[in-house]
């Protein structure tokens, strides 16, 4: 009787996962040629929807793209822009993914896809997330569902790569991470936790997670936003005698700043002035319009001018030589309806794409997420943090701040990492399985900025060698 109890509970389990790879097989697509790119493209490219929530209110849009080396072993990372509000395919076309636009002046044509040589698809499986819902073409079915938190974008996040997992099963053995960049900082070490959470209370699918790593990481607001004006006076952007009397007066707390301390506001505000003609993504780049590509938001209260304005003026759009302007060509492009037609992406729910959507009914409810990184270094969990080093939006110094309040050991001490000859950035590594690397020159988000460098920086950790 054991034994066909146990046969039964197999048969369970299979006809399970038949169910749901059924449902979720007519929810996705292959999509061997993009308008724009000329000819098929030379990689897998699948897109499609998954459903979350208990009754799969909420629908998230993917992309996948398969591994260029090896899919069947090469590692599987889901990667999560920040904002929150920004589509998985700015990550695809600006930072990580296998294709980026041509920059060239728009003329009312479709804008052109070329192949980016520095794609971390090389060697790993990556799917691209549209998260958390009202993100790029992820939407709600009801008006409840479209209302979401960081802590539900973390159980949205586990449902998502198991039910994915389930539709996919060729890559349920393969080594899996959670990445991603910016805001999404804050939720990457809680979806590895509840992730090995559900994995040690036997959920199905079982996932090899192995690690995560976060780029340009908002990780806790004490650490990364009272960081900004000592890397401000590092850079040269404000003077010794300012920078004094903002330490003495504002006590370290530059975020925050209690009401009646009005030296402190004051030399704050002196700040805000010093550096509102700089470009807080990468300090030596042009200021333009769109000028932070994820803003976040700075000491003083955000202003309408530091956001991306999707609605422009004609003569208020960046012009060609910014780095901005490829969002403007990726604008023009993903709302072209032979695009949407392209990507497979269903009629009705989404009328127009947003690169960032920053109108979410959102909920910041996860103030810090250095607990969750503490407890994935006890699990035997590996970590790569990396940083532009100069990026103004997160600072590295405050990265590093809140890496070394863990106390862990240092395993390699803090030495520059080269690539082709040349010093690519800096880096250390810790006991507990965590490696901190920066990217010299680069910005927010890094790989954006030095895709070579990221790249390389890239693979060599995730073959487990030296940076």
């Amino acid at each position: 009787m054991a034994v066909s109890g146990a046969v039964n509970s197999s048969c369970f389990v299979l006809l399970l996962f038949l169910q749901f790879g059924l449902q979720l097989a007519d929810a996705r697509s292959l999509v061997k040629s993009l308008p724009g790119y000329r000819g098929p493209l030379p990689f897998k490219l699948e897109t499609g929807y998954i459903g979350v929530g208990e009754a799969d209110e909420v629908q998230l849009f993917y992309y996948f793209v398969e591994s260029q080396g090896n899919p069947k072993e090469d590692p599987l990372m889901l990667w999560l822009t920040g904002g929150p509000g920004c589509s998985a395919f700015s990550g695809l076309v600006f930072e990580i993914g296998p294709l980026k636009f041509k920059v060239a002046e728009y003329n009312g044509s479709l804008p052109t896809l070329v192949l980016n040589t520095h794609s971390w698809t090389q060697v790993s499986n990556i799917i691209f997330v549209d998260m958390p819902v009202g993100t790029g073409f992820s939407y709600a079915k009801t008006f409840a569902a479209s209302q979401t938190s960081d802590l539900q974008q973390v159980s949205q996040a586990d449902q998502f790569l198991r039910k994915w997992l389930i539709d996919h099963p060729q890559f349920l053995s393969n080594p899996a991470y959670i990445g991603g960049d910016s805001y999404s900082g804050i939720f990457i070490p809680a979806i590895a936790q509840q992730i090995s959470n559900g994995s040690e209370e036997g959920i199905i699918p079982f996932i090899n997670l192995k690690g995560i790593l976060a780029g340009n990481p908002l990780t806790d607001s004490s650490f990364d936003r009272n960081s900004k004006i000592p890397f401000a006076h590092g850079m040269g952007l404000i003077s010794d005698e300012l920078y004094e009397v903002l330490k003495s007066d504002c006590r370290g707390e530059y975020r925050n700043v209690d009401p009646s301390n009005t030296e402190c506001i004051k030399h704050v505000q002196t700040y805000d002035e010093l550096v509102s003609g700089i470009n807080p993504g990468h300090i030596l780049e042009a200021h333009c319009t769109f000028a932070s590509p994820r803003p976040i938001e700075p000491l003083a209260k955000r202003t309408s001018q530091s956001r991306e304005l999707l609605e422009l003026e004609e003569e208020d759009l960046p012009k060609i030589g910014c780095r901005t302007y490829s969002y403007l060509l990726c604008k023009y492009w993903m709302n072209n309806n032979i695009v949407f037609k392209a990507l497979r992406v269903r009629k009705g729910p989404v009328k127009t794409w947003k690169r960032c959507n920053y109108g979410l009914p959102y909920t910041k409810n996860v103030k810090s997420s250095i607990k969750y990184h503490e407890y994935l270094a006890k699990k035997g969990y590996r970590s790569l943090i990396y940083s532009g080093d100069h990026d103004l939006v997160i600072p590295f110094i405050g990265t590093q701040a809140w890496i070394r309040s863990l106390n862990y050991s240092l395993v390699d001490d803090w030495r520059p990492w080269y690539v082709e000859g040349q010093v690519g950035g800096y880096t250390r590594t810790y006991a507990n399985g965590l490696t901190f690397a920066t990217l010299k020159g680069g910005g927010h988000t890094a790989p954006e900025y030095k895709p070579a460098e990221a790249f390389a920086m890239y693979k060599r950790w995730m073959t487990e060698k030296p940076l």
